[in-house]
């Protein structure tokens, strides 16, 4: 039997698995506040479980090994920076799970007073932004399928695609907790496997730092990367993490307060135990074969170096960090499609008794638009940076003004979010620029917070209060029980 035969047969017993979880979990599935949220009750193991699935994605795996084998030890960036992001949710939003929202969108708006324009605005643009970073989860995980299996890259998108849809549409979003836990355990001994196979196989890490450049061998590589650019990518990952709605979805379902904070607190600790296996495998890998494209290091483990066993285990543990990430994003993106998408469209809410239905079918919907975004792509790490830049600095940076600063208003959210994201096309169009930076995220942040300041100074102060704009919102969650078409027309 050859060696792709026995990849894509374990590949195949690893999806039935989470399939077979999925099933499971769906037994308990009994509305579609229990299909989007699982019931608000997350405890603080699963929630550590799913998050760190999630935060160890396409971008700090593959990604991260990738770097390393260009870069050293700047491949840690990628947990530094998760891990300060997950730090400042902590500190900074972990609070939000008091007002039981249920989007992103939705927590902007109240920073705003409950703004419709706010709501409709980041609604559209966070459903794009999941849409991306599901775009980006298909992309590495079909990277080292196809480079193993021998498979088509676009059979393989197809494949990784389907893979973590089919469980996600049947179980929702619990499917998604228990499988990404099952995921995290896999991915955190698989690489830990890894790496301690990689330094055996060079003859320990000092020979490796020894057939390394010696730039990659300084404090977080930022020898070999540079200083700007090395702070701009821990940054910019960060920053993914303060304004990716799936972490939100984290707080918005989590048992309380105690739990979120408990749990993110273990998170940021595990990943930034785990950033440093993907600098070791990636600079082991450069030690073995300095000629190969850094996009296939952690596949070229597989094939190369290790026998099929071993390879098996690499494969499934690479996967699982690219589907539960993906799977994450997915969900996070039907519910921000069917909570707040669908009402600015249409002016209503969906019907309460078909909403896993028609969380079904927009996972359909959302799965197709990210497949097909991927088509044209090429190089994760350029489309992560560039992705996150452009989309999410703005976002992040209203949410910070709205929540800390009263003189905020939602006419200056939205110029953060339109300074962060104009800013950031123009350095990426700018080639001395990016060559300084490393990518546009300091730039970006730097301009949204000015928008933000100077149009909320020059314009009307909010005069909805906190506790008017969540029964706004409130009322507007009932609505989704209730069928009724204006979420306003009912409140005194």
């Amino acid at each position: 039997m050859s060696h792709q035969l026995i990849y894509l047969i374990v590949f195949a017993l690893f999806a039935l698995s989470m399939v077979f979880i999925s099933v499971i979990v769906s037994r308990g599935v009994k509305s579609g506040e229990d299909f989007l949220m699982g019931g608000r009750g997350l405890s603080v193991p699963l929630l550590v479980g799913t998050t760190i699935a999630t935060l160890v994605g396409t971008g700090s795996s593959m990604g991260a090994v990738s770097y390393a084998f260009n870069f050293g030890w700047a491949g840690a960036l990628y947990g530094v920076g998760g891990a300060l992001g997950i730090f400042l949710l902590l500190i900074l939003f972990s609070d939000v799970r008091k007002y039981n929202l249920m989007t992103f969108s939705e927590e902007l708006s109240f920073y705003y007073g409950a703004n419709r324009i706010v709501k409709g605005v980041t609604s559209i643009l966070l459903y794009i932004a999941s849409i991306g970073w599901l775009g980006a989860h298909i992309m590495g995980g079909s990277y080292y399928l196809a480079w193993i299996t021998g498979l088509d890259p676009i059979l393989s998108r197809i494949i990784v695609a389907l893979a973590f849809a089919i469980f996600t549409i049947i179980g929702g979003y619990m499917a998604v907790v228990y499988t990404d836990t099952f995921q995290a355990v896999i991915l955190f001994l698989g690489f830990i496997m890894l790496a301690v196979l990689s330094i055996n196989k060079i003859g320990g890490m000092g020979e490796v730092s020894n057939q390394v450049n010696d730039g990659m061998t300084t404090f977080l590589g930022l020898g070999a990367v540079g200083w700007l650019p090395g702070i701009s990518l821990a940054v910019v990952i960060a920053v993914g993490v303060l304004a990716t709605p799936s972490y939100r979805h984290r707080i918005y379902s989590s048992s309380n307060i105690k739990t979120v904070k408990t749990g993110f607190l273990i998170t940021g600790i595990l990943f930034a135990l785990f950033s440093i296996l993907p600098s070791i495998i990636g600079m082991s890998t450069y030690a073995l074969d300095p000629t190969i494209d850094a996009e296939f290091a952690f596949p070229y483990l597989v094939t190369e170096v290790f026998p099929v066993g071993i390879g098996a285990i690499i494969l499934i543990s690479g996967l699982s960090a690219t589907i539960s990430s993906g799977s994450s994003d997915y969900l996070t993106a039907v519910t921000i499609l069917l909570r707040d998408v669908v009402y600015i469209v249409t002016g209503k809410m969906p019907d309460k008794k078909k909403m896993v239905l028609y969380s079904r079918l927009a996972l359909v919907f959302t799965l197709f638009i990210a497949l097909v975004a991927t088509l044209g792509a090429t190089g994760i790490l350029d489309y992560i940076q560039n992705f996150i830049s452009t989309v999410m600095t703005g976002l992040f940076v209203a949410a910070l003004l709205g929540k800390f600063w009263s003189r905020a208003t939602w006419q200056g959210g939205i110029a953060s979010i339109l300074g962060g994201s104009g800013t950031a096309v123009f350095v990426l169009l700018n080639d001395s620029l990016i060559s300084t930076f490393g990518n546009p995220v300091l730039p970006s942040l730097g301009a949204a917070l000015v928008a933000g300041v100077i149009v909320s100074l020059i314009t009307p102060r909010n005069q909805v209060t906190d506790e008017e704009a969540l029964r706004i919102l409130d009322k507007e969650r009932s609505i989704m029980d209730e069928g009724t078409t204006d979420p306003l027309k009912n409140i005194s």
